[in-house]
């Protein structure tokens, strides 16, 4: 089970925020209606840029020996995801039922529990 906990973790982080991009990257409507109400005068540049950090994340998540960095991302990420939701965007956000914040706790929690898991590679708290 301890073998197969990680790759589950990263696999459930990397398909959340990959399944994102499309809207994203393509400036689907309701991502621009989202990122408006973030930042009204730089909508495409916190929507586009929160993107590719969101893929750099996924990316090292699967990189051996920089799990770390994509977890320690990841929780950045979703951290910030959550208290948009909690302070501005609301648990539901346009009618969805609560999906985007759902979506951003379980990748926060994911990214955590990788993040310790994989504390020792840490260059600055792990083994020296």
């Amino acid at each position: 089970m301890k073998k197969y906990l990680p790759v589950f973790l990263k696999l459930i982080a990397a398909v959340i925020m990959l399944q994102t991009l499309f809207f994203k990257f393509s400036g689907a409507q309701q991502s621009i209606d989202l990122f408006t109400i973030l930042a009204q005068e730089n909508e495409a540049l916190l929507r586009i840029g929160t993107g590719i950090l969101e893929l750099i994340a996924a990316v090292l998540l699967f990189t051996p020996r920089r799990t770390w960095l994509g977890a320690l991302l990841t929780v950045g990420l979703m951290g910030g995801a959550i208290l948009s939701h909690i302070t501005i965007l609301g648990i539901v956000h346009n009618n969805d039922g609560g999906l985007l914040f759902t979506g951003s706790a379980i990748t926060f929690l994911a990214g955590s529990i990788l993040l310790l898991l994989h504390k020792k590679e840490i260059p600055f708290i792990g083994k020296k």
